[in-house]
């Protein structure tokens, strides 16, 4: 970030950027940078602006109203690391909704439009809180975020590409197209969580990008039915040819409620065991982390692998109803997860079917 931006925003919100080293706690090591107490102070326990808190508020309930894996594993996290994690998901989340939700893709592509604006902002050589048109309430917390931990913008902009493509792109003709969707859609959520926790190396970034485009293949797999309903269909048409059907296939399916065909099912099979394999080419990550991050990427890893065996258990059939993990299932998965990482001699095996 421009360092004029960084100390001209900051002076609007009454906050500092902390140094690399607190960024990236000790797990044993739990402030109450979230101001979810109430305390009135920052994560450099400095006073914070009425807009900042009001901010951080919005932030936290977007992120922690929506049941998603995300949420779940928030609870592993340093509560010093809560609201930074719960400031960059509101971004995420709500220009999800823009781009999925929105009345028609004009709308989306105005709402995505605003977005890049105020990500602009943020990152201009002299940023102001009053010019943000901050309609969902969350420009500001993430501004501070940005500042304090030294986020790069190429992630955002890249996310935003990808919610912008979605609006004009709902086929793809092979799996390298679908790939490099993958590479803004959702390898730079990632990267900022990295980031956050100044894990910045080469190596690093690659095994995140492996986890993450994992997880966006995997829910294609999980969402084929629902994403078709929405006139989106990311099941590539090299790997339908090659299996010897056309979308037309799916749609008489879906319209018929009869079972998922076999040429699809042995095409989501392939297409689960390739997700299947970043995921165990990824949880190298585990290892590269701070501790404290440790446990929430092999939460999503387990996560991720938990999902695709929950399609295959259902035979690949995914055009007839959403094959997802249950709470209980998400519940012990956090568990063993703890478990692992507090008593890391304990036997708890590496399987998610264990």
């Amino acid at each position: 970030m421009n360092p004029a931006s960084s100390k001209s925003f900051r002076a609007n919100v009454g906050t500092d950027r902390r140094s690399r080293n607190a960024a990236a706690p000790n797990a044993d090591t739990q402030g109450t940078g979230d101001d979810t107490q109430g305390t009135g102070l920052s994560g450099d326990n400095l006073p914070i602006s009425e807009q900042l808190r009001s901010s951080r508020k919005q932030c936290r309930k977007i992120a922690t109203s929506h049941y998603e894996n995300f949420l779940v594993a928030s609870v592993l996290l340093p509560r010093s690391m809560r609201q930074p994690f719960y400031d960059v998901y509101a971004f995420c989340r709500t220009a999800d909704d823009i781009a999925d939700e929105s009345d028609s893709k004009e709308a989306a592509t105005r709402g995505l439009a605003d977005y890049r604006k105020q990500i602009a902002e943020i990152y201009s050589a002299a940023p102001t809180t009053t010019n943000f048109s901050d309609h969902q309430g969350l420009f500001t917390a993430l501004a501070d975020t940005i500042a304090r931990f030294d986020l790069p913008r190429d992630p955002f902009d890249a996310l935003l590409d990808a919610f912008e493509q979605d609006q004009v792109t709902d086929r793809y003709d092979n799996q390298e197209q679908l790939l490099k969707y993958c590479q803004r859609s959702a390898n730079p959520v990632g990267r900022l969580v990295l980031a956050m926790a100044d894990c910045r190396d080469e190596r690093s970034l690659k095994l995140s990008d492996q986890i993450c485009t994992a997880l966006q293949l995997t829910n294609f797999w999980q969402d084929i039915a629902r994403d078709f309903k929405m006139g989106r269909i990311y099941l590539p048409k090299s790997v339908m040819n090659e299996h010897g059907f056309g979308e037309e296939l799916i749609q008489q399916s879906i319209h018929d409620g009869t079972p998922t065909p076999l040429e699809i099912r042995q095409a989501v099979s392939e297409l689960c065991d390739q997700a299947r394999q970043r995921f165990k080419q990824g949880r190298e990550l585990t290892q590269r982390v701070p501790s404290w991050l440790a446990a929430d990427v092999e939460l999503f890893v387990r996560g991720g692998l938990a999902t695709l065996d929950a399609i295959e258990r259902a035979g690949f059939d995914v055009l007839q109803r959403r094959v997802k993990i249950g709470k209980t299932r998400q519940a012990w998965m956090t568990i063993k997860v703890v478990l692992a990482s507090r008593f890391p001699k304990l036997q708890l095996g590496q399987g998610i079917t264990q």
